[in-house]
């Protein structure tokens, strides 16, 4: 068996990757885990060093975003000015590409690569700005966090419960040239956020309870040091495959499991599993189809998709050449086998196990031997490839037997019937190793035949015309036979590829299933196609043609034919490319993928070859399968923006409909008082002009407290409420908020000794009582008692507002602290915003604690009005 070191030539992907990078600009990223890291900064230092240098510098958009170290780096070099763009009665700042490419420097600065351009720009995004500069032969270095990844995308909404709105393809990061990791550990950055170095300290404040707690910044900061040692591997790799070095490369560790048709298949994936884990590493599954492959073979490579590998199917006579070849590939550094039983003498004189063979040939990688299960069962018997002379030879020793025997059964078998004992030799090693050998098979038992048992033995001439005759029936039917059995073993050979692509279809299910976002179905759908072939890419319909999604390996790019067949596929609804009816010339195979009787992209495979029937079939699976999780993707997404475009339209109605009662109401009280003291006032008596002014006082303060609400629940809303943490005397913050709200004069006040003191917003706190006590009043019949209540439970004080009133309905309790709600009781809607307790929920969790409502009150007697109790729990002090 050899090894892959056989080809020492250089890799021409690979030469051909670095040729084309060496036509546009070089591309340099500072990629970094979190905001406040330094990498403008670092990037103005370097580019300053390199200015110093005699490098033609240019700033072409630095965001400082009032730093003070940033602005002292970037006063000594050259700025562009920034391009003004009105929109929405503003003037928004943005980068002048035109005057970037006019001016033409050596090295362009780019901040803030993920940036969303002004409507009406040549480009949506930042990074596709920096493309053309690249393109004009400009280098450029720019700035990114690894949050901004599209594929990060949902992991980093998990983590810090924030979702990035901004975010670049990864095939951005791909196109860098070069990356350079800023890093900087969770605790020290965190200190330069309380310091005010990042943020101003109101702001930076809230940052440290969100997403800069400690926990978000180690996740973020793992994810970016993991980003940088993938694209370093990948580094590594390129430059070993165009230099022609022979690997691995273990730059990263990667794990493969060999998987065979024996009991201890999915044993071998599980230890590969725990062996990832372990080493936080890829994991892959590879199996070279045999004739005995079975149920274990399956259940190994389910189990492997179950847990987050990879599966990867070959067709190799050689077993030992094909995983060393995908080895050396893929760079795998660990690979994890199972073990035999013990083997008969005879066995092992034919020939050597395939861990043997491993062991002597595998020395560059490491070898994970795995146990026989503690209870091993009956199992289908291994036999390693056979070299392509040994079916030649079996039949020749075969034949050689049965001429012996011949020879000693001559005085009881008759020279005719050995013809038909090689007719059926010549049937069962055609069967067995197929057409060839069977044919070589009959033409050497005629000769036998002849030269052994046909008289004039040991001569091959015949005398009797007789055994002419039989001669040539003998060879018509032995090449006959040969064919046929040849043809069955061909039909089962289809047979098997069918198997495996319909194995193939339900791996693409279990995939596809598990894609939770598009970026995910599009990488499984081009990784599934580059399994399959070479290369993958899957294009989708845009705003400028068909642009790639996805591809693998990544990097691929189509060249103009290619893309001029994708394009024809798309539009025609048809397939294209090799092994079609249309530009069969292209070494790709582009299929659309459809959905709601339309193309909606193109599906792409690079084989090696014209693709067989099988595997042409299971592309054109593959492509439906594709398109129909495409479609399922889309609608979930439809539908998620529908059901926000109704929660809008909801909050939106509710908020006109408040706004029209609210504000009218004591408009057209004031209107009237206002008319009445301008038409009759010299004629009004004191008291009803003081009567009338005290109406329009009251209806001003009513206005100025509803807008006062609105725009506390749209601070609210934006995140510009930043809670203390400090003790606070509740006695006086109850006073306080007693006095501020009418007709709660009369409440009863009772704090436990154990419950004075919580910790708490002095500001926020009494806002919110004040907001619970305005509640109550409106609620509560004239006369009926309102009280407050603080007792001590644990470590927490609760602190109870509560009334006699009419309550809230049952199925309405759980809303009461959604914006713009308001309990009913039959046709009555008390009056307000609908925003009091919205608000006093969000002031109360700023401040740590929590709040509930509970109606009707258990304390009350049950003839009579329900009562509600707003319970406010917080930190005790």
């Amino acid at each position: 068996m050899a090894a892959n070191t056989s080809d020492a030539r250089p890799d021409p992907d690979a030469l051909l990757a670095r040729a084309e990078r060496g036509q546009r600009g070089h591309l340099k990223i500072f990629l970094g885990a979190a905001p406040g890291v330094g990498k403008t900064w670092e990037m103005l230092v370097a580019a300053n060093a390199k200015r110093k240098a005699g490098i033609d510098v240019v700033a072409g958009l630095i965001e400082t975003h009032g730093r003070s170290g940033t602005i002292a780096e970037i006063d000594d070099l050259e700025t562009l000015p920034r391009l003004k763009i009105p929109y929405r009665g503003q003037e928004l700042e943005e980068f002048d590409l035109d005057a970037a490419l006019a001016r033409r420097p050596a090295l362009l600065l780019i901040d803030e690569l993920a940036h969303t351009n002004a409507p009406g720009l040549r480009h949506a995004k930042r990074w596709q700005d920096v493309q053309d500069v690249l393109e004009a032969g400009i280098d450029v270095w720019t700035t990114v966090n690894v949050q901004h990844l599209e594929s990060l995308n949902d992991p980093v909404a998990r983590i810090t419960g924030i979702r990035v709105a901004e975010t670049i393809p990864d095939t951005v990061l791909d196109m860098a040239d070069e990356i350079e990791l800023i890093d900087l550990p969770p605790a020290e950055l965190r200190a330069r956020l309380t310091e005010g170095r990042i943020y101003r300290p109101d702001v930076a404040g809230r940052a440290l309870q969100g997403f800069f707690r400690e926990g978000n910044l180690g996740a973020l900061r793992e994810m970016a040091l993991r980003r940088a040692a993938q694209r370093v591997d990948r580094d590594v790799t390129s430059y070993m495959r165009a230099r022609a070095i022979a690997g691995p490369w273990p730059a990263s560790e990667r794990v493969m499991a060999l998987i065979g048709p024996d009991i201890s298949a999915e044993n071998v994936v599980r230890h590969a599993a725990r062996l990832a884990d372990a080493l936080r590493a890829p994991m892959v599954a590879f199996h070279v189809e045999r004739n005995d492959d079975n149920l274990y073979v399956q259940s190994a490579l389910d189990l492997m998709v179950q847990l987050g590998g990879t599966v990867v199917t070959v067709s190799d006579t050689d077993m030992g050449h094909a995983v060393l070849n995908y080895a050396a590939a893929q760079n795998i550094t660990h690979i994890v086998v199972g073990r035999h039983g013990k083997r008969p003498w005879w066995w092992r004189l034919r020939r050597r196990s395939f861990a043997e063979v491993l062991t002597r040939e595998c020395t560059a990688y490491t070898l994970h031997f795995v146990p026989l299960p503690a209870a091993p069962v009956k199992r289908v018997a291994i036999l390693p490839p056979m070299e392509p002379w040994v079916p030649y030879a079996i039949s020749g020793g075969i034949l050689g037997g049965v001429t012996i025997l011949g020879f000693s059964l001559g005085n009881v078998m008759p020279q005719e019937a050995m013809g038909l004992v090689f007719t059926g030799v010549i049937a069962g090693t055609a069967s067995r190793f197929g057409r060839a050998v069977g044919l070589a098979t009959a033409i050497a038992a005629f000769l036998l035949w002849n030269f052994f048992f046909l008289p004039p033995v040991y001569t091959l001439s015949v005398s009797d015309p007789r055994d002419i005759v039989a001669l040539a029936v003998f060879l018509l039917v032995g090449v006959i036979t040969g064919t046929l059995a040849g043809k069955v073993r061909g039909d089962a050979e289809a047979a098997t590829a069918r198997i495996e692509a319909l194995r193939r279809i339900s791996l693409f299910g279990q995939r596809f299933s598990r894609a939770a976002t598009l970026s995910d179905l599009l990488r499984d759908t081009a990784e599934e196609a580059a399994a399959m072939t070479t290369a993958g890419v899957v294009m989708l319909s845009g705003k400028t043609g068909l642009e790639t999604g996805a591809a693998m390996p990544a990097g691929t790019v189509l060249d103009e034919a290619a893309q001029a067949a994708a394009e024809w596929s798309f539009s025609n609804d048809m397939e294209t490319g090799i092994g079609t009816g249309t530009l069969p010339s292209v070494p790709w195979r582009f299929l659309p993928l459809r959905a709601n009787g339309k193309a909606i992209g193109v599906l792409g495979a690079l084989p090696k070859s014209t693709p067989p029937a099988p595997l042409a079939q299971t592309l054109s699976t593959l492509a439906n399968q594709a398109a129909m999780a495409l479609e399922r993707v889309q609608v979930t997404l439809q539908t998620a923006q529908t059901v926000a475009k109704e929660d809008n339209q909801k909050l939106r109605t509710a908020l006109l409909s408040s706004l029209s009662h609210d504000l009218r109401t004591p408009l057209t009280a004031i209107r009237g008082a206002a008319e009445t003291l301008a038409s009759a006032g010299d004629a009004l008596d004191q008291p009803t002009r003081a009567d009338l002014l005290a109406s329009i006082t009251q209806d001003t303060g009513r206005m100025t407290k509803f807008l006062a609400n609105i725009m506390e629940m749209a601070r609210v809303d934006t995140g510009e409420i930043t809670a203390k943490r400090e003790r606070v005397h509740l006695a006086d913050i109850i006073e306080g908020a007693i006095s501020r709200v009418s007709g709660a004069l009369s409440t009863g006040v009772h704090i436990a000794d154990s419950a004075a003191y919580a910790i708490a917003d002095p500001t926020l706190l009494e806002q919110v009582l004040v907001n619970v006590l305005d509640n109550a009043v409106k609620y509560a019949p004239e006369g009926s008692r309102i009280s407050v209540t603080a007792l001590r439970e644990g470590a927490k004080v609760c602190l109870s507002v509560a009334d006699e009133g009419v309550g809230i309905p049952p199925d309405e309790v759980g809303s009461v602290f959604d914006s713009f709600f308001r309990a009913t009781r039959g046709d009555r809607v008390a009056p307000g915003t609908g925003l009091g307790l919205a608000i006093a929920k969000a002031f109360t969790e700023a401040m740590g604690g929590s709040i509930r409502a509970q109606s009707p009150r258990l304390d009350l007697p049950a003839d009579g009005l329900p009562g509600t109790s707003i319970t406010i729990e917080l930190q005790a002090a």
